[in-house]
């Protein structure tokens, strides 16, 4: 049996008609669709933990968006949410605007496009990795001593950290095409480990796909 497996979970669905890149900015909530994923989430893990999961131990970055995503899972499971900033959303120069061909024309802009493999216009993906890894692995260690073994942890974060995290868990260059990230909202990418720390496999879920078409998701966020 693996000693332990963390969740890292996608937030919801968010409330944003202007369309912008809200990246770190406060007061960001859900939509109602958000919500609804949310509760879905809920309830899959509540499922899980019935039929004898031993799902442990809750965290959330602390933007809003996460907090909101973690509640209905803190109720469902009677887990309290633990905030961790190593997962918070990557820092983006884009922050607050809306991204579109005829922004990005802009001179002002041009010094943050040089490098799309660093990225030149934000948080360096390896940075990313390397502060999410090191929460999961406190997450992991935290689950065993409250679970023992197969104990699992849920980690509510966000599409790019989430993403940079698993390329680097799988061996492969963190650089890539945002269009191409495989995680969706509410999505699952759970890191399986074993009796040492080691990780065994990543796996991927996405136990609220019903609610995804037509759901909205700005890039990046």
């Amino acid at each position: 049996m693996p000693q332990a497996t963390v969740h890292l979970l996608r937030h919801g669905e968010v409330h944003n008609p202007e369309g912008v890149l809200y990246g770190r900015l406060p007061e960001f909530h859900l939509s109602e669709l958000g919500l609804q994923m949310a509760q879905t989430l809920a309830d899959h893990f509540r499922d899980r933990a019935t039929q004898g999961a031993k799902i442990v131990y809750l965290v959330a970055s602390p933007l809003t968006r996460a907090q909101e995503t973690a509640q209905p899972t803190s109720e469902a499971l009677g887990l309290e949410i633990h905030t961790d900033k190593r997962i918070i959303e990557a820092e983006n120069h884009f922050e607050g605007l809306k991204v579109t061909k005829a922004e990005l024309r802009k001179p002002k802009h041009w010094p943050k496009l040089v490098n799309p493999m660093r990225p030149s216009w934000g948080e360096p993906y390896k940075e990313q990795a390397a502060r999410v890894r090191a929460a999961v692995q406190d997450a992991r260690a935290r689950a065993i001593e409250l679970g023992g073994d197969g104990a699992e942890a849920i980690m509510v974060s966000h599409q790019l950290p989430i993403w940079a995290t698993r390329r680097s868990a799988e061996g492969k260059p963190l650089w890539h095409d945002p269009r191409k990230r495989e995680c969706t909202l509410t999505s699952l990418t759970s890191l399986v480990f074993d009796d040492d720390g080691t990780l065994l496999r990543v796996e991927y879920s996405e136990p609220a796909a019903d609610l995804l078409p037509g759901a909205s998701s700005t890039p990046g966020a």
